[in-house]
């Protein structure tokens, strides 16, 4: 009971100062596997953010319930996505019901465009979070006398082969399925 407490304290905080979407969310997350070593390792939460990348519907909710699935169960997966999706649900309340009234207003303009490069700012490091996670292996990095230990070359080569086929402009217009199937069927080959 105190467990699923805990986890619906912990989504409904997720909820409320996660800005910017699921993404924002990564950094909370891995707060939580300090705070919970119990909950889930940094390697579950890279799996986390892959599956709930590569399945339909929001990232945040879907690692919510993913998360509260590991720790919890069933119960634990409807609590934490709950949580997770109630404060935005009030809060886009409480704006529709104000800021149609406020929009003209200049310190209502003034919160927005600070608020654009803080959310920018909180998504570029779950970015930069997602990518220690995917390409490094949590080895302390001594040196390049041990860069072999320290990064994960076959994830770092698959990374650098999808960005420049998502980037270059003959293979920009494949849809990000085509992606996320060839990078799973090279994960595949990489554990044979």
């Amino acid at each position: 009971m105190i467990t699923l407490l805990l986890l619906c304290l912990e989504f409904l905080k997720i909820g409320f100062f996660a800005f910017g979407g699921g993404l924002s969310s990564i950094p909370f997350l891995m707060d939580l596997i300090e705070k919970y070593p119990d909950w889930f390792t940094q390697k579950e939460l890279a799996n986390m953010i892959a599956i709930s990348e590569s399945t339909p519907g929001p990232l945040g909710v879907n690692m919510a319930t993913y998360v509260g699935y590991t720790v919890s169960g069933t119960l634990g997966s409807i609590l934490a996505s709950v949580a997770y999706v109630l404060p935005s649900y009030i809060v886009i309340l409480i704006i529709a019901k104000f800021l149609g009234k406020y929009i003209e207003n200049r310190n209502v303009k003034w919160v927005f465009t600070g608020l654009h490069p803080a959310v920018t700012g909180l998504i570029a490091a779950a970015g930069f979070a997602v990518i220690q996670i995917a390409l490094f292996t949590g080895n302390s990095f001594n040196g390049f006398s041990n860069i072999f230990e320290f990064v994960d070359w076959r994830a770092l080569i698959l990374f650098v082969v999808i960005l420049a086929l998502a980037i270059l402009p003959v293979t920009k217009k494949l849809s990000p399925i085509i992606y996320i199937c060839l990078g799973a069927a090279i994960g595949v080959i990489f554990s044979l």
